[in-house]
This record gives structure tokens, C-alpha cells and sequence, in this order.
């Protein structure tokens, strides 16, 4: 990318990266802060579904970041302009395979970076998301050393598949395996791998409690040190991107395609501009569908729009009454007839119907029943070979009526082994006690 060009009012460094689905450009904001500029590959966006989905990805992570950090790299916007699209978000630089890449990643760094980003992956997970795409790579350190997950959901989005948090849960346990391989042996290694095999086998909660019961091994861990190896770092050099690549300075204007009041404040509420049910397509909608430059738009809209001028200023009084009184009668009826909660009805657990055999895993999948409210369930995988049970909690959504709870519950050793796992729902239940299944399996090797 062309130093000194900009992309929305952000000017462009010189350095990159590549990333998942394009190339990252370090950035100075307006107002003279850090900044990231991701360029998406113009062949992911080339579909009107592709870019559909990837708005409403983004405009996924502005509203949860609207409750405060989360440990997602923070989203400024989502703009385009001609067949160009541009995510911008906070400093975006550099990933943690960038550090990793030049020996700068120590031990006490790799246990923060893992802290933080289980952490993260935690809380989006609960708010009925995933990312999809985690590795070294989207992994990125901010100023103050905190360790931000980046692209969350966008490659999946992209291609029109479904990201889930196990998959997060086997790539959060393979970044713990590389990272003790990058430690080589002792104790910071050994207490990564066993933080990597207690992911696999009971979940991120319970990995994060296993680094977190190790921190003796890690002498430096904490965000000042990773904070001083991001410290001026800078990114090597990548291929230009061809000429007129960024945009606001040439290649025409540039267009938000998320709703953003007050965005010098802070991400706001997300507005799709467009989608199924969508009776009037805005100006940067049909620069996203048609790839139209928005001088020709507005002139098409002000010749059409001229004729209805005048009836606009008679009915404007109206539709401004008519919108009040709706609003009042759904605040009137909101606070008359408010949501029941969320309550369980039952539980069945379902065990794998094979035996296991040596250092096999066996996967159990706890089929919880809801009445199809929103709402935290609290419950505990309770396993017969005496492990400590862990409290863990899941959000559910509105309208579905049961979820999945995994349990993969690792073997290893010769002989034989029957093992019994329970799912108890703590709450919240239709009877206000606890609920419970269990299921067994056999161990043979």
C-alpha cells in the first residue's frame, strides 16, 4: 500500500501484513491516533451475499463492543468505495506470529497471550458467537500489551460458513501446543501442554484455570512484557498493492456501510443498510451491490427525487405524529407484557456407542431442553474418574429451544476402563432445582 495515502480520513504508513482474508495497512487516524486498515481480497467480496454476511459480522463485534472491552481489536468502521472494502479498526499491528517470527515472544508472553485471548474467546462464545479463524496471525498485540483477537468471524463469513466455538476450543488447544514448542522444554513448555490438553478435553474455562494454577512457571507473564516486545516493532515489508488501492484520496468516495452516530465517541448501534425486507436501498447500499460511483447515485436520486419534494413538506408532521404514537404503544406494551425467562426442562446425555480404545477420546453431547427464551444456563460435567468438577455457564438465544454441551473426555494407559459422565444444569429450571442425565462408555486397550 502507498504511503501516504489514505482510507477514510486514515493515512497509510507504508507497513503491512497480510492477513486472513486480505492485507492489514498500519494507519494514522484523523485525529492522530494508532490505527488498522484491513483491505479485503476483491474476490471475497465479489458476491452480494459474501458482502451481506461479512456486515453483519462486523456490525456483530460494534455491538458487543458497545458493553466495553472484550478483548476484540476495536472496530471503527466498515467502508467502500467502487469495489473496494475496508474494514478500519484500532492498531492492528503486530500479530502475534509477527513476534513469534522474531524470537520476541517469551514464555510469560506466550501465557498472557493465551490468557487473554481463552478470555476473549470466553465472551464471545457466551454471547452465542465464535471467530473461526484463530491462529498466530489474528491474534494482535495492543499498545498496552493486552493481546486482542482480530477478524473474528470474517473468513467464515466470507465463504458462507458456520463458525463454532468448538472449533475455536481445537484452535485456542493447537495455538497452546505451538507456543510450548516455541518454549522448547521445562517447566513454561510443560504447563503450556497441559494447558493445550485440558482445552481438548474440558474446555477453555477450565484451560484458562489451568495456566492460571501454573503461573509460578511463567516469571514474566503480565501485559508490561508483552507491551515492550511490541514496542516499536515493525511489520516486514509486503508487495504493493496495485495503484488507486486506497481509497478517499483517489478512487472515489468513500461510503460507510455501518450505521455509526457518534462515532468519535465510541462504536454506537449497527444499522444494516440493506438485506431481505429492506424497502428503500440507501446511497451506500447500491455502491455495495452495483459497484456505481456515488456522484452518478446522487444524481439519479436528486432528478427523481425533485418531483416529491413538495409532498414530503406536507406529510412530514404526519409521519413524525404517526411515529410517536407507535413508539409510546410499544414502550406502554413492553413494560405490560414483559418476556418470560429462560428455564430448563430436561436433560439427555448421549455417550459414543463404541468402545474407546487406547489413548482414544471419548466425545459425550449433553442435549439440553429450553422454553426458548434468552438467558445463561449454568451447569457442570461431573466425570466418575473423580476429576474436579468446573461451574460453566452458556447464553442462548432467543427461539432455540435446546443447545449442545460437549464433554470430550480424554483416555490414555492399557487396560480397561468404564467411565460415566453427568450433565447437571444448576439453573435455571422449570422446577428451580437442579437437572441431570448421565450416559457411560467403555475403555478397552
Amino acid at each position: 500500500m502507498r504511503e501516504g495515502a489514505t482510507v477514510a480520513g486514515h493515512r497509510l504508513t507504508g507497513r503491512t501484513r497480510p492477513g486472513e482474508v486480505g492485507t492489514w495497512a498500519d494507519a494514522v487516524s484523523p485525529d492522530g491516533r494508532p490505527s488498522g486498515v484491513l483491505r479485503f481480497d476483491p474476490a471475497g467480496v465479489a458476491t452480494a451475499q459474501a458482502r451481506e454476511r461479512l456486515v453483519a459480522a462486523v456490525g456483530a463485534d460494534v455491538r458487543l463492543q458497545r458493553g466495553g472491552p472484550i478483548g476484540l481489536l476495536p472496530v471503527v468502521d466498515l467502508v467502500a468505495a467502487r469495489d473496494e472494502v475496508w474494514l478500519i479498526t484500532g492498531r492492528a499491528m503486530p500479530a502475534v506470529a509477527d513476534l513469534l517470527a522474531a524470537g520476541r515472544l517469551d514464555p510469560g508472553g506466550a501465557a498472557t497471550v493465551l490468557l487473554e485471548t481463552a478470555q476473549a474467546l470466553l465472551a464471545v462464545h457466551a454471547a452465542g458467537l465464535a471467530h473461526g479463524a484463530l491462529h498466530p496471525g489474528t491474534i494482535v498485540i495492543a499498545e498496552n500489551g493486552a493481546a486482542l483477537l482480530a477478524e473474528r468471524g470474517l473468513l467464515r463469513a466470507l465463504r458462507g460458513e458456520p463458525a463454532s466455538a468448538e472449533q475455536d476450543v481445537a484452535a485456542w488447544a493447537a495455538l497452546a501446543g505451538a507456543l510450548a514448542a516455541n518454549c522448547a522444554q521445562g517447566h513454561a513448555a510443560a504447563a503450556l501442554r497441559r494447558a493445550s490438553a485440558t482445552a481438548s478435553a474440558q474446555g477453555l474455562a477450565a484451560a484458562r484455570d489451568t495456566l492460571l494454577a501454573d503461573r509460578e512457571a511463567f516469571p514474566g507473564m503480565g501485559r508490561d512484557r508483552l507491551a515492550q516486545a511490541a514496542h516499536g516493532f515493525h511489520a516486514p515489508a509486503s508487495p504493493e498493492l496495485p495503484a488507486g488501492a486506497a481509497t478517499g484520496s483517489s478512487g472515489g468516495e468513500v461510503m460507510t456501510l455501518l450505521d455509526l452516530p457518534g462515532a468519535a465517541d465510541g462504536p454506537a448501534d449497527v444499522m444494516m443498510r440493506f438485506g431481505p425486507g429492506v424497502p428503500t436501498e440507501t446511497t451506500a447500499a447500491q455502491i455495495w451491490r452495483s459497484g456505481q460511483t456515488s456522484a452518478a447515485i446522487t444524481a439519479t436520486q436528486t432528478t427523481e427525487a425533485a418531483p416529491r419534494r413538495r409532498r414530503r413538506r406536507t406529510t412530514a408532521w404526519a409521519g413524525t405524529l404517526l411515529l410517536a404514537i407507535l413508539i409510546a404503544v410499544v414502550i406502554l406494551w413492553l413494560r405490560q407484557a414483559p418476556g418470560a425467562p429462560l428455564a430448563v426442562s430436561g436433560v439427555d446425555v448421549k455417550a459414543p456407542k463404541k468402545t474407546v480404545r487406547c489413548d482414544g477420546r471419548a466425545d459425550f453431547v449433553g442435549v439440553v431442553t429450553t422454553n426458548g427464551e434468552a438467558g445463561t444456563i449454568r451447569y457442570l460435567w461431573i466425570r466418575s474418574d473423580d476429576r474436579e468438577p468446573l461451574e460453566q455457564e452458556q447464553r442462548i438465544s432467543s427461539g432455540d429451544t435446546s443447545v449442545d454441551l460437549p464433554l470430550h473426555w480424554k483416555v490414555t494407559g492399557s487396560g480397561s476402563f468404564k467411565g460415566t459422565a453427568t450433565l447437571r444444569v444448576l439453573s435455571p429450571t422449570t422446577t428451580g432445582k437442579p437437572i441431570q442425565d448421565k450416559a457411560s462408555f467403555t475403555y478397552k486397550c
